[in-house]
């Protein structure tokens, strides 16, 4: 979408990406799935999430397809639930999993580092990220220093919108 936008960082931008519209198409959910799958075998990943809302069409999409078959999926909190268990990391993962963390479209990465940070007090692995949609704004430079870890996009915002006002 082009015209004024506030981010989920608080940032103005004169156009909006939403990955979610691709995502939430088979076509799109069935190539995402295959290529998330894809990097968390090359990783040695065992379980993919991330941020709550974000994360989770990247991550049922890596499960849906054969070769996320032996993947399991999981989502972080941005707040802890109030009631039940109080996790903070929902979903069949364990301490020590080896994850590779999903996220949308990354801007700034402070909500993938949040949950990374979330993953590491839950005694997780992160053996790499992975973005849908980068906007090239550095959000992946602090995704990958805060994960310790490679960090990818499937595709970014000089792929998608070359000609956009911002880029530098």
């Amino acid at each position: 979408m082009i015209g004024e936008v506030t981010l989920s960082s608080g940032q103005k931008a004169s156009y909006y990406v939403d990955a979610r519209r691709a995502l939430l198409r088979p076509p799109g959910f069935r190539a995402a799935g295959e290529l998330i799958a894809s990097a968390a075998g090359e990783l040695g990943a065992a379980a993919v999430g991330g941020p709550a809302t974000a994360a989770i069409p990247p991550t049922c999409a890596a499960l849906a397809v054969p070769a996320g078959e032996g993947l399991v999926g999981f989502f972080v909190r941005s707040e802890r639930k109030a009631h039940g268990l109080q996790r903070w990391v929902e979903g069949p993962v364990e301490p020590g999993a080896r994850c590779l963390v999903v996220e949308d479209t990354v801007t700034t990465g402070g909500s993938t580092v949040r949950a990374i940070e979330r993953m590491r007090e839950e005694g997780l692995e992160i053996a790499g990220a992975v973005a849908v949609v980068d906007r090239l704004a550095g959000g992946g430079e602090t995704i990958a220093a805060a994960a310790g870890a490679p960090f990818r996009a499937l595709v970014t915002i000089d792929e998608r919108y070359p000609e956009r006002p911002d880029r530098a």
